[in-house]
């Protein structure tokens, strides 16, 4: 009897344990089945979190970096007790640079004929080319390579740039055209070196004056074949001391099927002999910004038309070219490709030429004088290095 009644105890006690068992793996569905739902949200959450997790890690990476041993943590907005106003610091950025105005020079280089005073007067609206501002000029070519630089103040809106357009009168124009680029080339190294002086001063200005070449436009003439060996030749040096777009000038003269198939033939040259023009790939600092610059290098160089005359089309005022079969719009993009240079040079990469002017090629220029051999810093302040090249300076002022 005691047999009997133990082994239906040890069997109610078995019963009990499999119902528990049941009951947990039921409610263990039920936990599961209510967390589906909260883990979808999440996901959806997944993408911002993450790129805020990645922002926090590349700035902790950052401090550590710059300051060893440095103990970081990031503070997100909505774990500060109120406002604080650090966005202020872009107004008051603002407000500084438009009080104080900046500097952008830009050098176009190309032989005679290509329209690179009229490009540059559309460019800015105004008559800012050394044709449109030097009194009784007389358009001759030059037996040599002679720079001119010509400076504007520019104001729109409350902000001020000083513009200077450096020409480049006789460059390709000669039966000869061996080492024509060599003025150039000594012309962008000497405001380098101006600027690397007025660093090493002790007693050195607040603001250091500018006169580094930020872009250079080379004009491509529309012959619809390949480029030629000057055109190589200058680019391969140039492009490792500036940042050189390459334009096809008077487009118009192309039709829409011999334009495409030319800018293609030149990229294949471009490519094939390692030449960088700008933006450089190896220069984008983030997928947003390879994105937008993969786009520009599809389509350079520009295909471009300018003019400053002004026709009716359909009741509004455009800048055009007229024929007898219509006019050329040049802001139209499905004329040509104008717009999309304002807006490289002017509307989305101007700050950009400037940083890579002062952080890459100037960089370069400064480390590789810096290291020369038996170079001092007081030689190198009160050396007689040439810096004058038959270089005209006009200063004039517009306002737009």
């Amino acid at each position: 009897m005691e047999e009997r009644g133990e082994n239906q105890s040890v069997l109610m006690g078995e019963e009990q344990m499999v119902e528990t068992k049941n009951q947990e793996q039921q409610k263990k569905h039920c936990v599961e089945d209510q967390k589906e739902p909260e883990e979808t949200g999440k996901e959806k959450g997944m993408g911002i979190e993450e790129k805020e997790s990645d922002l926090e890690a590349a700035v902790k990476m950052e401090l550590c970096q710059s300051v060893p041993g440095l103990q970081t943590s990031f503070i997100r907005g909505t774990d500060l007790f109120g406002y604080v106003g650090i966005e202020a610091v872009l107004d008051q950025m603002r407000h500084k640079t438009m009080k104080a105005g900046f500097e952008f020079n830009i050098m176009v280089v190309g032989q005679s004929g290509l329209g690179k005073s009229t490009l540059v007067n559309t460019l800015f609206k105004s008559k800012v080319s050394r044709k449109s501002c030097t009194p009784n000029f007389e358009d001759k070519i030059s037996k040599t390579v002679k720079l001119h630089a010509v400076s504007h103040v520019i104001e729109e809106k409350g902000v001020k740039m000083k513009l200077t357009v450096i020409d480049t009168p006789g460059f390709g124009d000669q039966i000869n055209n061996e080492n024509c680029w060599e003025p150039i080339v000594k012309y962008v190294n000497e405001q380098y070196e101006k600027y690397l002086r007025e660093e090493l001063n002790i007693n050195r200005k607040r603001r250091i004056p500018d006169s580094r070449v930020h872009c250079c436009i080379y004009f491509l003439p529309a012959t619809g074949h390949r480029l030629r060996p000057i055109d190589l030749e200058f680019m391969k040096r140039l492009g490792k001391i500036v940042s050189i777009v390459p334009v096809i000038a008077k487009a118009d003269t192309l039709t829409v099927e011999e334009r495409q198939e030319f800018k293609e033939r030149i990229r294949q040259d471009l490519a094939s002999n390692g030449i960088r023009v700008y933006p450089q790939r190896e220069y984008d600092e983030d997928p947003e910004e390879r994105i937008l610059n993969d786009r520009i290098r599809e389509s350079i160089p520009f295909a471009v038309v300018g003019t400053d005359k002004e026709h009716q089309v359909n009741g509004n005022k455009v800048l055009g070219r007229k024929t007898k079969w219509g006019i050329i719009e040049v802001e139209n993009v499905a004329h040509c490709e104008f717009a999309n240079l304002r807006d490289l040079l002017i509307r989305s990469h101007l700050q950009d030429l400037k940083d890579v002017t002062h952080n890459i090629h100037y960089e370069t220029y400064r480390v590789r004088r810096l290291n020369e051999s038996n170079m001092n810093f007081s030689e190198l302040v009160l050396s007689n290095w040439p810096l004058k090249n038959g270089t005209d300076i006009c200063e004039t002022e517009s306002q737009l």
